[in-house]
């Protein structure tokens, strides 16, 4: 089966972090079922341009990361992206989806089911749910899997329990296969060393998630070490609030400052409100 996982930046510079960590965590399971293909465009493509894309790869299922950039621009793709295949499953995830699936799933029934919540274990447990489905005489005695919410043929909303949260140093690090950076020449780097956040902010859907986790710093600073050997013009860091933790934000600032080499730049969003004064 063929799963394409699709990403809609709102510029040719941005990359989707999300749909490489999810293939890049589901490719070490091996799953010999599934051909896992991505995706990219921008909010500024034809939509008939993305659809003819779409079609072209004659995906079994396809799963849109969705944000606030572009959701309307994804919801407008689904609606004709089932019309043109109606065979295929739509799938969708991220933190546009994750908040109310039941609302969403409602307003748009070309969907097929959401994944909520981090999707690093759920993508690979759905791969097997449709592989155990091409298997199974009765495909109706397979359920999805945690971290799943849909509507069923009468139209009422079944959700199963959260997917357990993937320690952070199990997550792959996406850039250092051989070839890899070369698909991300003059586009900016994204990168994150922790999930969560500890505040609550009522506009902030991140405020949801309070099992603040870190990646450890070994594995940081070995990382960041990489972008820097790679001379990669900026590194964007998406941490929720990167200074949070005090240690963990001065070990990697000390780092960076320690082996600047003249061409990476690195950007983070911080509280400046916790920011204490500081001398590297």
């Amino acid at each position: 089966m063929r799963f394409l996982l699709c990403g809609i930046n709102a510029k040719y510079i941005h990359s989707n972090l999300a749909i490489f960590s999810l293939k890049a965590y589901a490719d070490r399971k091996k799953i010999p079922e599934a051909e896992i293909i991505l995706k990219e465009y921008t909010i500024n493509n034809y939509v008939e341009d993305i659809l003819q894309d779409l079609y072209e790869e004659k995906a079994d299922v396809v799963i849109f990361s969705c944000y606030i950039w572009n959701i309307e621009y994804v919801r407008q793709l689904v609606r004709n992206l089932k019309n043109l295949c109606p065979s295929v499953k739509i799938w969708v995830g991220g933190p546009e989806v994750s908040y109310d699936c039941e609302s969403f799933l409602r307003s748009l029934l070309q969907v097929d089911g959401v994944l909520y919540g981090e999707g690093e274990k759920s993508f690979p447990a759905l791969i097997e749910y449709y592989a155990a489905r091409e298997k199974e005489a009765n495909p109706l005695s397979k359920t999805f899997p945690d971290g799943a919410a849909w509507l069923d043929e009468n139209g009422i909303f079944h959700q199963t329990s959260p997917q357990p949260l993937t320690p952070m140093e199990d997550l792959p690090f996406i850039y250092d296969e051989a070839g890899r950076m070369d698909g991300f020449k003059n586009r900016i780097i994204y990168y994150e060393t922790s999930r969560g956040c500890p505040f609550s902010c009522s506009y902030c859907l991140s405020s949801i998630d309070k099992k603040l986790r870190f990646r450890p710093l070994d594995t940081v600073k070995k990382e960041l070490a990489f972008f820097l050997e790679q001379r990669v013009p900026q590194v964007k860091f998406v941490d929720r609030t990167f200074n949070c933790k005090k240690s963990h934000a001065m070990a990697i600032w000390q780092f960076i400052c320690d082996h600047d080499n003249g061409v990476t730049n690195f950007h983070f969003e911080i509280a400046a409100d916790i920011l204490s004064l500081i001398h590297i």
